[in-house]
């Protein structure tokens, strides 16, 4: 398994990087059935970026969970990389997870005990790799979103936007093949967002990798690819909004 999950982050440009087939996920409340995602389908290709827009309530957050491996579909299949995550265990879907999916989540999700270095390395940490250069590549990421200088402050000493900052490198440090984000710029000023949108275009360049972004900003959707609305249950394309000067 461990081989077949490797030989995906190779990935071709334009080649298919996350399917979506019949993805389904229905609530039980009470004597009532919620059908949150009705038959979704969505495919992404590696290098290409994709902003989802919808009203709140209409399951952004639920198909990101989905994407990322974090909840089960009640239908349909989710594949990343050519793996569907429904034929891997949960030992194994952490270990496709730390090697193939970033996150940035709209609340950062840091450890209070740890510097915004050992935050952003901690994913390759967990993978086994040597604490010394799992934090020369942090620091490099660090560096990239403007943290450099505060990477030894820990998250209770910095500000909400700076710690979104950390989050991104830290979503970033293992390159990914897929990276999902919630509204990744929420907290940011203009001059340090125009800086991510850059990273994130040079990554989706370079490496291949695939960006999903839910968002409210229509700036953001703008500088995406693609814009798809979720409506009941469903996605359907968008035209891209017209950037602001």
């Amino acid at each position: 398994m461990q081989a077949t999950a490797e030989q995906g982050a190779a990935t071709a440009p334009g080649a298919p990087m996350l399917e979506c087939r019949d993805l389904t996920r229905i609530y039980h409340e009470g004597p009532q059935d919620v059908t949150v995602l009705d038959g979704l389908e969505l495919t992404v290709h590696a290098g290409e970026r994709v902003a989802i827009v919808g009203s709140s309530g209409s399951g952004k957050t639920t198909l990101l969970n989905l994407l990322g491996g974090l909840d089960q579909p009640t239908r349909g299949e989710v594949r990343i990389a050519g793996e569907s995550l429904l034929a891997l265990g949960d030992a194994a879907l952490g270990h496709f997870r730390n090697r193939h999916i970033g996150f940035v989540y709209q609340f950062h999700h840091l450890l209070a005990e740890f510097t915004a270095l050992e935050n952003a390395a901690l994913p390759l940490i967990v993978r086994g790799q040597r604490k010394k250069v799992a934090e020369a590549r942090a620091r490099q990421l660090l560096e990239r979103v403007g943290m450099a200088a505060r990477a030894d402050h820990k998250p209770g000493e910095l500000s909400g936007g700076e710690r979104q900052r950390v989050a991104i490198a830290r979503a970033l440090v293992t390159d990914p093949s897929l990276v999902l984000m919630d509204e990744p710029t929420g907290n940011l000023d203009q001059h340090t967002a125009a800086s991510i949108l850059a990273l994130m275009d040079e990554l989706a360049r370079t490496s291949a990798c695939a960006f999903v972004i839910v968002t409210h900003d229509p700036g953001l959707a703008a500088h995406q690819d693609r814009v798809m609305r979720l409506d009941e249950g469903r996605l359907s394309e968008q035209p891209r909004p017209t950037p602001v000067e």
